[in-house]
Order: structure tokens, then C-alpha cells, then sequence
């Protein structure tokens, strides 16, 4: 007569199933995942040691996406990309994803706290991923309780997003610090100098704000462009002290989140903001991302500035006055989708145009020139490096009065640019 497992063999076999579903999505043997899956399904092994061992080998699964370089926001994001393209009712996408945020915090109680940076921890805070439940024994069973669902239903959705973890998602370059990984040696700066550095990003979070706020479309640009110039003028400052003190932490890589709808355009607009920062950006329309490389500085500007003008963007799409063509078509999306692409090539020219006036100022008694040209060529080789293989595509245009309605509100305020630099003591 079969005896009751223990609960340290009920553990101990629970785990072993759970590592060969791992095994089996590592090696893609899909009969074996789904043969294991079903075992787990029916075993008569007790719940709270199955789900402990579904909880542990979800942890796993999170790791493994995060030594191929995916962070929690990405992570989030894609995840509900995947759930909207397979079908899946938004709920389910919903719930899948705060499963995913669940076993996000839970992961990260392995690392020392020292080991997460503020953008790493700025991520969790967006994703909500916290420690909720009372008892990690009972994590599952809360979380399904929390959510209304039953258990099997929380198991299958554990093991598809295990599966999703382990195959859908592809090895990413690398983009910030991860917890648990080595930290690279960076270049110390002064208190003095992060205090100036942190007034001057105040300073430009405060102009773009202004800028987001008003309802007055000059304002907004005039306030923009001003952002522009304090972030070119910090980029300069970073440029020559790096290169008296002949060190420098050199290029950076950074991921951004395109959201839909219209992302070819968002992404466009990415593009520019990078290229008028002395940046270069490459969008992966596949997983909704794309990368910027660049010094950090210049990396913080473009990732501000982005932000801005994208809630600008939207504000001025939304508010155009979209008419018929002469046929009676009244197509919603293509002018909206042609309103910002011509945002974004309007705006990148601006913004160009304002970094090269504040270089052209800066010029005058300095060897800026070629600093700035070194820093360029550095920016390139490492963008190089990353994506030699890359594949540009370009995007086709197909609403005329989209276009045109875009670059009017990309252009209204072209004099505002022409604003003086800030007097040193005002940085």
C-alpha cells in the first residue's frame, strides 16, 4: 500500500518536476513541457509544495530573462504585447503581468540592495512589483485569491510564463546595471559636480514641465527649446572636463519603451531627440523597444526631453483639426500617424538647429571642436559595435494633411529658439 510522501519528499519531487519543465523549455522539447505540465496539474502531491516549487522555478525564469540584460519595465511591457497579439482577453494580459511583477519582487529579495541602481528601482516602482502576501508558502493560493482565479488556472499561467520567459524573449544588449551583476568601474565625480549636475536636470525638468503644462502651443516651444539649450551646454561642460581630466566613462546603452499606438512615428521621434544630442538610437519594432547610445549626460537629455515632447506631441494630435479629403475620407489614424512623423522631423531640425547654435557660442575661444568631434566618433563606434548587422527600413507617408497639420505645430514658435544662451552663473 502507497505511502503519503513527507513533506520534505513531497518538497524534494515538486522541485524535480519543476527544474525538468525548466529543462525541457531550455532544450524546446514542447512534448516533454506539456507532459510534465500535465503531471504537475494532477499530482497528489500537497498544494502548498507544488506551488512553492512553482514560485522558486518562476524566480528562476525572471533571472534567466535578466542575465540576458531584460529589465522589469521591458519585461512588463512586452509581456502584454505578447498577451494583445495571442489573443488573449486585456485581463488576462493584466493579471499575467502583475504575476510577473509578483515574482519580480520576490526575485529580487536574493540581491543585496546595494546591487540596484535608482533607474533599476525606478523600474519596480512602475511595475508595481512589492511584496504583498503574507506568507511565501501561500504565495500562489493569495495571488489567486487576490485575482479571483482558480488554482489551475494560476498554474497554467505560471508555466506560460515560464515558457514565455525561456523562448520568446531573445538576448538583449547590455543597458544599465542589473541586480547581481559586476558593477563597471566608473569614473567618481566630485559632490560638487553632482550638485551642478542635479540643478541643472531640476532646471530642465522644470522647463519641460512648464512645457507639458501650458495650453499655448508657442510657450510650449519656446520653453522646449529653451530645455535644449541647457541640455547642449551641459553635454559641452561634461565634454571638456572629461577631456582635461583625459578620463571619461565613454558611451552608454539605454532602452526605451515605444508604446502603441502609432509607434513607428513615437520611435521616429526617439531618433531625432537622440540625433540632436549627440546620440544615435535604433528602434526593434518587433518587442517595442528601442536602444540609444551615447555619454550618459547625453543620455539623460535625450531621455527627458523624449518624454516631453511626446506628451506634446500627443496633446497637439489630439487637439488638430483633421478634415476630409476631397474624396470624403476621414481617416483618423493615417493622419494621426502622419502628424507625428512630420512632429518628429520638424522637431529633430529644431532641436539641431539649437544644439548647433550653442556650439557655434561655446566655440569661440576653446578647442571644442574636436572634443566634440572625438565624442561623436566614440558615440559611433560603439553603436557600431553593438548593431553591425542592423537593418534600416524607412516609412511611407500616406495622409498629406497629417503631415502638413504636424509640421505646422512642430513650427510654430521658430523665432523662440533664438533666445540667448544662459550667463554662466545662471547654470
Amino acid at each position: 500500500m502507497p505511502t503519503t510522501p513527507t513533506a520534505e519528499q513531497a518538497r524534494r519531487y515538486a522541485d524535480r518536476m519543476l527544474v525538468e519543465i525548466a529543462a525541457a523549455l531550455l532544450q524546446r522539447d514542447h512534448r516533454r513541457y506539456r507532459v510534465v505540465c500535465d503531471q504537475v496539474y494532477t499530482s497528489p502531491l500537497d498544494p502548498q509544495a507544488v506551488d512553492a516549487a512553482v514560485s522558486h522555478a518562476l524566480e528562476q525564469a525572471v533571472q534567466h530573462a535578466w542575465n540576458s540584460n531584460w529589465r522589469p519595465v521591458e519585461l512588463d511591457h512586452t509581456l502584454r504585447r505578447y498577451a494583445g497579439r495571442a489573443g488573449a482577453p486585456k485581463s488576462a494580459g493584466n493579471w499575467m503581468a502583475q504575476l510577473l511583477a509578483d515574482v519580480t519582487a520576490s526575485r529580487m529579495r536574493a540581491h543585496d540592495p546595494s546591487t540596484v541602481d535608482r533607474r533599476w528601482a525606478a523600474e519596480l516602482a512602475a511595475v508595481e512589483a512589492t511584496v504583498w502576501w503574507q506568507d511565501d508558502a501561500g504565495q500562489l493560493a493569495q495571488f489567486g485569491a487576490r485575482h479571483s482565479l482558480e488554482r489551475l488556472k494560476v498554474l497554467g499561467g505560471a508555466f506560460e510564463l515560464m515558457r514565455w520567459l525561456y523562448q520568446e524573449l531573445p538576448p538583449l544588449e547590455h543597458a544599465g546595471h542589473a541586480p547581481g551583476a559586476p558593477v563597471r568601474p566608473r569614473r567618481a565625480a566630485s559632490a560638487a559636480t553632482e550638485y551642478a549636475d542635479q540643478r541643472m536636470l531640476d532646471r530642465i525638468r522644470a522647463l519641460l514641465a512648464k512645457a507639458e503644462s501650458t495650453d499655448f502651443p508657442e510657450e510650449a516651444e519656446a520653453f522646449t527649446a529653451k530645455a535644449q539649450q541647457l541640455m547642449a551646454r551641459h553635454s559641452i561642460d561634461h565634454a571638456l572636463v572629461d577631456a582635461a581630466a583625459g578620463t571619461g566613462d565613454g558611451p552608454e546603452s539605454r532602452r526605451i519603451v515605444i508604446a502603441n499606438p502609432y509607434e513607428g512615428p513615437k520611435a521616429m521621434l526617439l531618433q531625432v531627440v537622440a540625433e540632436a544630442n549627440r546620440c544615435r538610437a535604433l528602434n526593434f519594432r518587433d518587442l517595442g523597444l528601442s536602444t540609444i547610445v551615447g555619454f550618459g549626460p547625453d543620455l539623460d537629455a535625450v531621455e527627458m526631453l523624449y518624454t516631453s515632447l511626446l506628451v506634446q506631441a500627443i496633446h497637439a494630435m489630439t487637439t488638430a483639426n483633421q478634415r476630409a479629403d476631397r474624396y470624403g475620407r476621414n481617416d483618423v489614424r493615417s493622419f494621426r500617424s502622419a502628424f507625428l512623423s512630420a512632429y518628429a522631423h520638424r522637431i529633430g531640425e529644431r532641436l539641431t538647429e539649437v544644439r548647433e547654435e550653442v556650439d557655434a557660442a561655446a566655440s569661440v575661444g576653446t578647442d571644442l571642436v574636436p572634443v566634440l568631434a572625438a565624442r561623436t566618433e566614440a558615440v559611433d563606434t560603439a553603436f557600431e559595435d553593438l548593431f553591425p548587422h542592423r537593418v534600416s527600413r524607412t516609412s511611407r507617408v500616406a495622409n498629406a494633411a497629417g503631415w502638413a497639420s504636424g509640421r505646422a505645430a512642430a513650427d510654430r514658435a521658430e523665432l523662440a529658439v533664438r533666445s540667448p544662451l544662459p550667463a554662466t552663473g545662471e547654470r
